[in-house]
């Protein structure tokens, strides 16, 4: 049998291919595996950090090469990325991830092949986002961001909120609009968890933590409850969170970064996963949650109303007043309300963001973006 993907080589280019890409990493891994079950060779280029070497294997079968960066780590500059992408033989380019150093790399390969190029921001051209950092986009975007937009095939957006998002900020209005598939959903909950919350992703201030830690700490909590923090971050952020969960009370605890079976054990462990986002693209975790039967608290700044209208999350606000109201509610939640929400969560995770969907719609893209590359370079 035929696969759309048959004998086609994808690159898929992002800064941060280890665990330190947070969401987005985990989304290039998912999307490496669908461009293989497509039948092509999917090849990943990233920058080189810490991680590197240690996460190289969750893209295994598939080809990665990190490429060491000289100068700020904030740019990303990486002089032996373009070269690497050139000599790559690709018949399309997938960006993931703009503001960095290769986003010129990928414009660069677009200009110099004149084949299928794809940028999917991941939520970083979100108002919130664009506002923060004001010297280093106002420096990338004549620099090389708006060469590579220009030289796009299309973007990818996750939502429609962020297609008309790229729209107002590149003056792109043809997006296509595909969410990020969840990971393999796990067994059904057959008893109600115990009243464990958990938090797991970056830690920043849009992740609005703070907030979070606040309303936490108001509780009336029941026997058992807790709240657990787990993430990495920039150091200033990390400082205020920890200062914010030592006056919090033992029922709070942040452990820093999880991977591997200590983020599953978190996940398949917690009552709710709580996301209370000022800004999001369209969160990895919260998928991640659903596939494990894990229901969420989140703010609709996080772009998952299916979660909403489906039964699988409970709306919050972004103050800590709001936040404690979406709490007491999950707290106040009988067992089987709970496990109907766990059920609906898988479901969503099983069916809308399921792998198999998802990478049928992106077999289609693939061969759109390529068509239009052949086209241009004949």
């Amino acid at each position: 049998m035929t696969l759309p993907l048959d004998g086609l080589r994808i690159g898929l280019l992002t800064a941060a291919a280890s665990r330190l890409g947070g969401g987005v990493a985990e989304a290039v891994i998912i999307q490496a595996a669908m461009i293989r079950e497509l039948g092509g060779e999917a090849v990943v280029f990233a920058l080189k950090d810490a991680h590197s070497e240690a996460d190289r294997s969750r893209y295994a079968p598939g080809k990665v090469h990190f490429h060491a960066v000289r100068g700020p780590a904030q740019i990303g500059y990486a002089p032996g990325l373009t070269s690497s992408l050139l000599s790559a033989e690709l018949d399309c380019l997938h960006l993931h991830g703009i503001w960095m150093y290769p986003s010129r790399a990928g414009a660069g390969w677009a200009r110099t092949t004149k084949r299928g190029y794809i940028i999917s921001p991941h939520g970083m051209l979100d108002p919130w986002i664009t506002a923060r950092g004001r010297w280093k986009k106002a420096l990338a975007r004549p620099g090389y961001e708006r060469a590579g937009w220009r030289r796009a095939s299309f973007f990818h957006a996750l939502t429609a909120r962020e297609a008309a998002d790229i729209a107002s900020e590149s003056g792109r209005s043809d997006s296509v609009v595909i969410a990020n598939a969840a990971p393999p959903v796990g067994a059904e909950n057959l008893t109600p968890r115990s009243p464990l919350f958990a938090y797991i992703g970056r830690i920043h201030s849009k992740k609005n933590l703070l907030a979070l830690v606040a309303a936490w700490s108001q509780l009336d909590l029941p026997v058992g409850a807790s709240l657990t923090i787990a993430g990495w971050g920039e150091a200033a952020d990390l400082a205020a969170l920890e200062a914010a969960v030592a006056v919090a009370g033992p029922a709070v605890r942040f452990i820093g970064p999880v991977y591997g079976a200590a983020k599953h054990d978190l996940l398949t462990q917690a009552r709710f996963m709580v996301l209370p986002s000022l800004s999001e693209g369209l969160p990895m975790a919260v998928l991640e949650g659903w596939a494990a039967g894990t229901p969420t608290i989140m703010t609709s700044e996080c772009n998952l109303p299916q979660g909403f209208a489906g039964g699988a999350a409970i709306e919050c606000g972004d103050s800590a007043d709001a936040i404690l109201a979406a709490l007491k509610q999950a707290l106040a939640l009988a067992p089987a309300d709970w496990l109907a929400m766990s059920a609906n969560a898988r479901g969503l995770a099983a069916d809308s963001f399921s792998v198999g969907s998802i990478a049928a719609r992106w077999g289609e893209t693939y061969a759109r973006a390529i068509a239009a590359g052949n086209k241009a370079v004949r």
